[in-house]
């Protein structure tokens, strides 16, 4: 007899709650990184997946039920976005429609969006920072906040209030609060097809795999405020400055992710490393700028009650050693590039493995191929448990046969016992 939609999901839900604490499941856990496969998968753009929220949910439900992996991935956090960044005139994108061809997927526009000089503003106020300085930089419609007055310095009936206001009448300003006004109102409405996404795939049997998003503070400091070239020349240049934005963003940087795993009751908390691989610095750097405020991190995460969910993108061969300082049966290292069998040996008995079906082999590969690889990687590194079945990176150009390959043959040969 076939499986209820509620035994499926309890099912599933164990099977990945097993790999992660590094259990033995009943059978290697599925999981897959979608990117824009639903679109192309359905039939429809890019565009349409990132600006359409019915036909967005419609396109990923029926890739999740065809493929049928153990957990859902919600379009919704990081696909659907094309009316919240329209609303705000978003810069740091380049996107379907936006820039790029109606089915190509988003690419970011990386820059310095905070000059060294407001090092010290950022430290001292971030949320000030943040409103009157990098919106206005990074987002088009929002260039009325530059002049606006510090909000903290807005205090009471003769302390700031009578003047301080001032700037809310102009015409500049009250665009941007417009502009904000729009905004609210598409990410309200993504924020309500998300919770809907969920209900669905639960309701089909399918747990979603993650609860909430958080960055590494050195990426988050790296990626959006001061670039890639900034940030290295930082570290020869004002390292003290470096340490001290490390340590505003990390506490924020937690609780960013905390209050997702507590708002959507789901633990696993996912975490892009961009900025850390053995391309990017020196052990030395990896060990001073990198790993302190990621490890910070990842533990105040699980004292939370959270299980970072980490996407080790790059190489990070090298860095294996110090990335097995966190507790045993709490944390996920999706792997990309790095050494996925050195990994194992290094890691197997603190964190589960996740990955790495090559996006080359998917892509350009045989469902043989594929096959072949996905043995391997269930003989060695799915050896005891420990090991959820995935690609490197997100699937949006693999060939179908090949994800169905992938999947199919997990299922068939990835059983325990």
């Amino acid at each position: 007899m076939s499986k209820s939609p509620e035994e499926l999901y309890q099912e599933r839900k164990k099977r990945y709650e097993d790999a992660v604490a590094l259990r033995v499941p009943d059978r290697v856990p599925i999981s897959i990184m979608w990117g824009f496969f639903p679109a192309r998968y359905s039939g429809i753009t890019c565009q349409e997946y990132m600006y359409d929220y019915e036909k967005a949910m419609n396109a990923s439900i029926k890739a999740h039920e065809d493929f049928a992996p153990d957990v859902a991935e919600s379009p919704f956090s990081t696909r659907v976005i094309g009316n919240v960044l329209d609303a705000v005139g978003f810069r740091q994108l380049k996107w379907a429609g936006r820039g790029l061809d109606v089915n190509t997927p988003y690419q970011f526009i990386e820059g310095e969006y905070m000059p060294p000089e407001e090092y010290d503003h950022f430290i001292e106020d971030p949320t000030d920072w943040i409103i009157r300085k990098y919106w206005p930089r990074v987002c088009s419609k929002l260039e009325g906040f530059k002049n606006l007055a510090p909000l903290k310095n807005l205090i009471s009936y003769f302390f700031g209030m009578p003047f301080g206001f001032a700037a809310f009448g102009t015409e500049e300003v009250q665009e941007a609060l417009e502009a904000l006004k729009n905004a609210g109102e598409a990410s309200f409405k993504a924020a309500t097809y998300a919770q809907k996404f969920g209900q669905e795939m639960a309701k089909r049997g399918f747990p979603m795999r993650d609860g909430g998003c958080t960055q590494a503070p050195f990426d988050t400091l790296g990626d959006f405020f001061r670039g890639t070239r900034g940030l290295m020349m930082d570290m020869y240049r004002r390292p003290e400055k470096v340490l001290k934005a490390l340590d505003v963003l990390t506490p924020w940087m937690i609780r960013m992710g905390v209050a997702d795993g507590k708002k959507t009751g789901n633990p696993r908390i996912f975490i892009p490393l961009h900025k850390g691989s053995d391309s990017f610095m020196s052990e030395e750097q990896f060990k001073t700028f990198y790993w302190p405020s990621l490890k910070k991190l990842i533990l105040g995460l699980i004292d939370e009650g959270m299980n970072p969910s980490l996407f080790v993108e790059s190489d990070h061969t090298s860095r294996l050693e110090i990335m097995r300082d966190v507790p045993p049966g709490k944390v996920i290292y999706h792997i990309e590039n790095t050494d996925i069998f050195k990994a194992k040996e290094v890691l197997g008995d603190r964190v589960c493995l996740r990955g790495n079906v090559p996006i080359s082999m998917l892509c350009l590969g045989t469902p043989d191929d594929v096959k072949a690889y996905c043995k391997k990687l269930i003989d060695v590194v799915g050896k005891d448990g420990g090991f959820i079945m995935d690609a490197s990176v997100e699937i949006s150009d693999a060939k179908i046969e090949n994800v169905k390959a992938m999947i199919d043959f997990t299922k068939e040969y990835g059983i325990y016992g």
